[in-house]
Parts: C-alpha cells; sequence; structure tokens
C-alpha cells in the first residue's frame, strides 16, 4: 500500500488521482510523507484567497469567479474551509451545496476541509494539499476561508491575493476590526452592496484604508447572487497572477515549524489524548503541567 501511495502522480485531467492525493495528506495516511516530498510544484500556478465572516456570501461570490475562469479556458481548484466544532471535531462542508453547479464540470474541481480548529482559519494540511494542487497542473487555485482578524494573515502567506470580503451591516465592527484587515487585504469586496448603507460603509472604509495603507488599495462593490461586479473581480485576478508576497516567508517559517513539530508529536492522537486527559481530572489532582510533561516520555 505504502509503494501504491508513493507512486500517485496528480494531475488535472484525471480528478481521481487529485482527490485520492489530497486524501492520504489530509488525514496523514502511510506514505503522506513520501507522496510530498515527491511532488514538483508549479510555482507560477496563481493561488487567490478570500476570506470573511461567516454569511458574507464568499461561496456564492467563488460560485461566479469560478463561472468567469471557467469560461476564459481555466482549470480551477477550490479548497473551501468550512469550520471545524471544537468539541466534537466535526464540519459542515456546506461548501460543496454551494458550488453544487460545478461539480461535474471537467475543469473545476472542488474539496471541502476542515480548520481543524486552527485560529487562523486554516489548518497545518491546507498549505500541504495547496501544495498538491499546484503539481497538479491546475490555471488557478482558490481558497476560501472564514474569519476577519489577526488571525488570518494565515492566507495571506499562501495566497498570492488575498481578497476580504465584508457586507455593509459590519457598519460599526470594522473599527474593531481593521488592524487585522489592513494587515491581510489585497483588495476588499463589498459583497450585498445593493442594500442600504452600502455607500456609507465603503466611504467609511475608504478613510481607514488612507490612513493605514496605500490608498490604491481596491474595493469592489458585488452582488454575487445577481452576478453582478464579478467580472471586475476576475479581471484583477487575472491582470495579478502573482502579486509580490512578502509575507510568504513568515509562513514558511511557520510552516517549516509545524513539520518539525509533527515529528516531535508523532504517536499522539487529539482524541485519544482527550480520553486520558478525561480520565485524568477525574483521579483528583489533577495538573496540566506534570501531565503534559509525563504523556510525551
Amino acid at each position: 500500500m505504502l509503494k501504491a501511495f508513493q507512486h500517485i502522480n496528480p494531475s488535472s485531467s484525471d480528478f481521481r488521482s487529485v482527490a485520492r492525493a489530497l486524501t492520504i495528506v489530509e488525514n496523514n495516511l502511510a506514505g503522506a510523507a513520501q507522496l510530498l516530498k515527491s511532488l514538483t510544484f508549479n510555482t507560477h500556478t496563481p493561488v487567490t484567497g478570500i476570506t470573511g465572516p461567516p454569511g458574507a456570501g464568499k461561496s456564492t461570490l467563488v460560485n461566479a469567479i469560478i463561472n468567469n475562469l471557467v469560461q476564459q479556458g481555466k482549470k480551477v481548484a477550490i479548497l473551501a474551509i468550512d469550520p471545524t466544532s471544537p468539541f466534537n471535531f466535526g464540519s459542515l462542508l456546506g461548501d460543496r451545496i454551494r458550488m453544487a453547479s460545478h461539480f461535474n464540470h471537467p475543469d473545476v474541481f472542488i474539496r471541502s476541509l476542515a480548520t481543524r480548529g486552527s485560529l487562523g482559519g486554516l489548518s497545518a494540511k491546507t498549505i500541504e494539499m495547496t501544495d498538491v494542487l499546484k503539481a497538479s497542473g491546475f490555471d488557478h487555485i482558490i481558497v476560501e476561508t472564514v474569519g476577519v482578524g489577526q488571525s488570518e494573515v494565515e492566507i495571506a502567506g499562501l495566497a498570492d491575493l488575498t481578497f476580504v470580503m465584508l457586507v455593509p451591516e459590519a457598519g460599526d465592527e470594522i473599527q474593531n476590526i481593521k488592524s487585522g484587515l489592513m494587515e491581510i487585504a489585497d483588495a476588499f469586496i463589498i459583497n450585498k452592496a445593493d442594500r442600504e448603507g452600502a455607500d456609507l460603509f465603503i466611504n467609511n472604509l475608504k478613510k481607514i484604508i488612507r490612513q493605514n495603507k496605500d490608498s490604491k488599495l481596491p474595493i469592489f462593490k458585488t452582488v454575487a447572487s445577481k452576478n453582478e461586479g464579478i467580472d471586475a473581480i476576475t479581471n484583477f485576478i487575472l491582470s495579478n497572477p502573482q502579486a509580490q508576497n512578502s509575507r510568504r516567508e513568515l509562513l514558511l517559517t511557520q510552516k517549516v515549524y509545524n513539520i518539525i513539530q509533527q515529528h516531535k508529536m508523532t504517536g499522539i492522537n487529539k482524541k485519544t489524548l482527550q480520553q486520558d486527559i478525561a480520565k485524568a481530572t477525574q483521579a483528583g489532582n489533577f495538573n496540566i503541567y506534570k501531565f503534559s510533561e509525563e504523556y510525551v516520555r
């Protein structure tokens, strides 16, 4: 079985091979490390990150962007990241439903995955799975993730272009989250721009941008459900395939740190750890520091 894993050659012309490689990597099955080390990455494949709060309409927007890219002859891969419950480690993975119209398209590959508790909306596996897609020959990769704020710098390090998506209802909240937004955004998308207060919200956002960053930072108005404003975003993506990304080194440093950490953590299962902690706390006199030290011996 290990040899079979090592000889998987993920290709955008064979979605089964891509899906199988992603499953091996995501679940850290036998041969995953060998598979990753054997990949030949296409460093010229642009990665677009789209992030924003739940309910902003990210999946609807991504669906519309996919349609535009496919019409221009692009082969597109999407990683749609859903939040994981911290209690049962489950995930809704609802993007499969929202992007259903593209599931049978020969030029569109869609994969949902869970955050696995990562605060930034990305798990360590997201980076590895993006690398698999880069080695598979797709023309474009889109990573859609949840959340907005300081912890989202991960997506900014992974993507060549990062869009922060907001809705007019964000209103007063933007003052509280602007620092994180300014760090990660290459452009803003204001979706549901036909709603009341949209123009006022955009004007306030422009003022904040001028205070914190280059005033040329684009702001796109969209109504994704009506396919309005999508062409401008698609053209921006295609005209800026690989913008200079000064944050990639930080992400790579963290990734190498995580790889080393994973090697040190080999054999420790989180669910088993949870069960062992439950037993230890019931026994009384539980000390988390003593428990941790003894657990890794």
